[in-house]
């Protein structure tokens, strides 16, 4: 998440204050900036507004800090989905790339729901798969980048593209409440098949009913 910079600037010689506003930093960038300008002795206010429109103070901002500590950040996960129609089966996979505490993770899981009518909304139960693990993990107050082969899935939920399928539009109203609960920024990014190969075979395994939930330590999580 990220957080602009309201203050007023005030001469110490004049009755004027001066209101500014900064782009959207990182929490640290924002904590580190407040701390230089409040040395110049010239600030009358200081806020901070984060990607929601939410306003903190300094000190509600020193103490997000402490909490962030050790939660994961970083965060890129890939999702896929897929569905026989011929036997009603679908699949579900999910790679998540994080950090904590200075070490970098992938987690690997996919799943198999049943009672799904169409691809689209395989690839929908992918996301919400993906959306419940990031809350298992704990993440809160982040930017996560989201990355799929479904233009379907990916620009309905950047709102790019409307949603008439009434089942479709119960998956992205569930993942957006999850998100807003999480206090997640999701962004989206469509990616081609061959860039989701990782989420794209475990769909695959998941269709032949091998079930898979796995955490590894990575040296690089790009």
């Amino acid at each position: 998440m990220k957080f602009s910079i309201e203050y007023f600037y005030k001469h110490p010689k004049s009755h004027f204050k001066i209101k500014f506003v900064s782009d959207p930093v990182s929490l640290q960038e924002a904590i580190f900036t407040a701390n230089d300008l409040e040395k110049t002795g010239r600030l009358s206010e200081l806020l901070f507004v984060d990607s929601k429109g939410v306003t903190w103070t300094k000190k509600e901002l020193l103490k997000l800090t402490e909490v962030k500590k050790e939660e994961p950040k970083d965060i890129r996960l890939f999702f896929d989905g897929g569905f026989l129609a011929e036997s009603g089966i679908s699949g579900q996979g999910i790679v998540i790339y994080y950090s904590q505490n200075g070490l970098n993770y992938r987690i690997k899981k996919n799943a198999n729901y049943t009672n799904l009518e169409s691809n689209n909304e395989a690839e929908y139960a992918a996301l919400w798969e993906a959306a419940r693990e990031l809350e298992e993990l704990g993440v809160q107050y982040e930017q996560v980048v989201i990355q799929g082969d479904s233009k379907v899935v990916i620009e309905q939920m950047k709102g790019e593209w409307p949603c008439y399928e009434v089942n479709l539009q119960n998956w992205a109203d569930k993942i957006d409440i999850l998100f807003k609960k999480l206090q997640i920024e999701p962004v989206y990014e469509w990616i081609a098949r061959n860039e989701n190969k990782d989420a794209d075979h475990l769909v695959n395994q998941a269709l032949n009913g091998k079930i898979i939930k796995a955490k590894k330590e990575v040296i690089d999580n790009s």
